[in-house]
């Protein structure tokens, strides 16, 4: 097999995949016969090749997939008029307190957030593949310790959690996890945090109120 051929089969299965493919899966594809550096570097000529087109190839934390621009998303959704879900700010600033404090417990998100957080708020997360529980505390009562997942990563179209931009305060954090998500087109983007709006316990005011809210005042 030369390269050539090679690249072409590595370009067929990526465009074929449901799932994001790490390099891995990739040298299994192409029976053992290029190293994984090599695999990487047919990998950048992929992404050359395709740098001028509508469709991009990146790596995320599962793998390499191709996705579309995000300056196509406003053609593409006129295939699919369906929104995706809309998650009110005080779950964009739980996911944020997790993706830029973790591991984080409970508590340490109630600290930091200055209400009480329901126990259906998490659960939205987890049953997002958002977040997960990684392990507990060492301290009275074992509290979860909860971090964010692969999946999050994904959908984010990011590789790592290093690739998070560096900020300081929760509502720069929540605001860019935000944009981040809405260009995925993972959230409808309708309630839009700002940076220097100031983080809120409750759900907006044109906002009813979601089961996954049961925040109180401590």
């Amino acid at each position: 097999m030369n390269t050539a051929q090679a690249k072409r089969i590595l370009e067929t299965a990526l465009i074929c995949a449901s799932e994001p493919l790490p390099v891995a899966a990739m040298r299994t594809l192409l029976g053992e016969m290029l190293n994984a550096d090599s695999i990487k570097l047919l990998l950048d000529e992929l992404q050359d090749d395709w740098a001028q087109r509508g469709v991009e190839l990146v790596c995320v934390a599962s793998g390499w997939r191709f996705q579309s621009r995000p300056e196509m998303r406003e053609y593409l959704d006129r295939l699919n008029p369906e929104k995706p879900p809309r998650y009110t700010r005080a779950t964009l600033e739980t996911l944020a307190i997790i993706a830029y404090r973790q591991p984080v417990t409970r508590g340490d998100m109630e600290d930091i957030r200055g209400v009480t957080i329901g126990t259906p708020l998490i659960k939205q997360l987890e049953d997002r593949g958002w977040v997960e529980v990684i392990g507990h505390r060492e301290t009275v009562g074992r509290p979860a310790l909860y971090a964010t997942t692969r999946q999050f990563l994904d959908d984010l179209g990011l590789a790592s959690l290093d690739q998070l931009p560096v900020l300081e305060t929760p509502s720069e954090q929540t605001a860019s996890i935000f944009d981040a998500l809405e260009t995925a087109g993972a959230i409808d983007g309708a309630e839009a945090p700002t940076a220097t709006e100031p983080a809120q316990g409750e759900p907006a005011a044109d906002e009813p109120a979601a089961a996954d809210e049961q925040e109180q005042q401590p």
